[in-house]
């Protein structure tokens, strides 16, 4: 179960009042996550190291995939927040800050660029379809996962990522005009400190939000 109360956001439209055009859009200025107030703004106070920690009697495999299945249903309901302000006209690209953007890879290894709806939109279907797949995660009493399980978890985790980077780099605004960047940002924090508890992403992976996970690093909310 979650403990971040998101069950108020089902009710959640479009902002009734839009914030004037952030500073973070000047040249050399930060972006607004990264401003004090902003980036302190969260629902859970502390560390999460003890949050994100294998339970004593818990199996390792259902341990990360009960916490896969969260994250994702958590993301899914973050970019559904703000879906209606990344259209293609908005987003013709999948970036994350500036010098990151992403490309998919199709059924024939092809790489296309996509704008961030189409792109987003095809990371959780995807994600979704491979959660669903009861041959990488077994919900029958007896089941074993795969031995591969592991590699799989990286390539969500990854997706997962950067549907969580391009929110923060091009619809911060709209969770400030929501009032709802707490929520984000502790579900950031979390999705970090357990990415990092299980070796999940890579270091380079992280790199569009180093500067935003190096502070709470340094605020001790995200602890390796």
């Amino acid at each position: 179960m979650s403990f971040f109360g998101l069950g108020k956001l089902a009710g959640i439209g479009k902002p009734k009042q839009a914030l004037s055009p952030s500073a973070a859009a000047l040249k050399n200025q930060p972006p607004l996550f990264l401003r004090k107030s902003c980036a302190l703004a969260h629902l859970v106070k502390g560390s999460f190291k003890g949050v994100v920690q294998q339970p004593k009697y818990a199996d390792l495999n259902e341990w990360l995939s009960i916490n896969t299945f969260e994250f994702f249903n958590l993301v899914n309901m973050f970019y559904g927040v703000v879906t209606d302000f990344c259209t293609i006209n908005e987003c013709p690209t999948m970036s994350a800050g500036p010098g990151t953007e992403y490309t998919w890879t199709d059924t024939q290894r092809k790489t296309i660029k996509l704008a961030a709806p189409q792109y987003i939109d095809y990371v959780l279907s995807q994600i979704q379809t491979t959660l669903d797949d009861e041959r990488m995660f077994p919900t029958k009493a007896g089941s074993d996962f795969p031995k591969d399980i592991r590699a799989t978890l990286c390539v969500i985790y990854r997706h997962l990522f950067r549907v969580l980077a391009h929110i923060y780099w091009s619809h911060y605004v709209e969770l400030l005009n929501l009032k709802i960047e707490g929520h984000v940002n502790s579900v950031f924090a979390h999705f970090i400190s357990f990415a990092k508890e299980f070796d999940l992403l890579d270091r380079k992976d992280m790199v569009p939000m180093a500067d935003l996970i190096t502070f709470y690093e340094q605020q001790g909310i995200i602890v390796s």
